[in-house]
């Protein structure tokens, strides 16, 4: 198998500024020397994310529909959530998310892939973990805003593959999700 992998870049950065702060994230203006050239260069500075797939012992994944105001659609997702402390292990955002979103905990947990949504206009990096042996847990979390009208559903990570390569649902998160936790099952079991 060939080996390649993102590489880091040395790029120099001449003038970088906000012009706008958000509750969770900034937009950046840098001007930067790229091959001799100056660029500007405006992008959402993002502190990331964590998402699960959680599966039950049946195969089955739990899926979550959640109105999402810049696209106007309740999509479908799996729990996730952004990494809210500075230098937050993405495994514990996850569990977190998972207990937070859905009162589940899990005894097992593999990370399945970390991806970026969108490298052309964020920082953000998506950590994405596979929750096995799940049970049932208490929290105080109070849902508010969209988390208040989530609506949980399993369905089978067959069909999950299936309705991700059909283009039944849009989100990226959920659709990577489901297609590597089918092969990392794949692998697991070959083995």
């Amino acid at each position: 198998m060939t080996k390649f992998r993102d590489e880091p870049a040395d790029v120099t950065i001449q003038n970088t500024d906000r012009p706008f702060r958000g509750r969770v994230w900034d937009v950046h203006n840098d001007t930067i020397l790229f091959a001799g050239e100056t660029l500007h260069r405006h992008y959402i500075a993002h502190p990331g994310a964590a998402a699960v797939v959680a599966l039950d012992e049946d195969d089955q994944i739990l899926i979550l529909q959640q109105y999402r105001h810049p696209i106007r659609e309740r999509d479908w997702e799996v729990p996730a959530g952004l990494l809210d402390v500075p230098g937050e292990d993405p495994i514990v955002a996850a569990q977190r998310e998972l207990a937070e979103e859905v009162d589940l905990q899990a005894a097992t947990w593999d990370h399945l892939l970390s991806f970026t949504p969108t490298p052309g206009s964020s920082s953000e990096v998506i950590h994405v973990y596979l929750a096995r042996d799940l049970s049932h847990v208490v929290t105080d979390y109070v849902r508010e805003g969209e988390e208040a009208e989530i609506v949980p559903h399993w369905v089978s990570l067959d069909d999950a593959v299936s309705a991700a390569l059909a283009g039944q649902f849009r989100n990226g998160t959920l659709a990577l999700g489901a297609l590597a936790a089918a092969e990392f099952l794949r692998r697991e079991r070959a083995a």
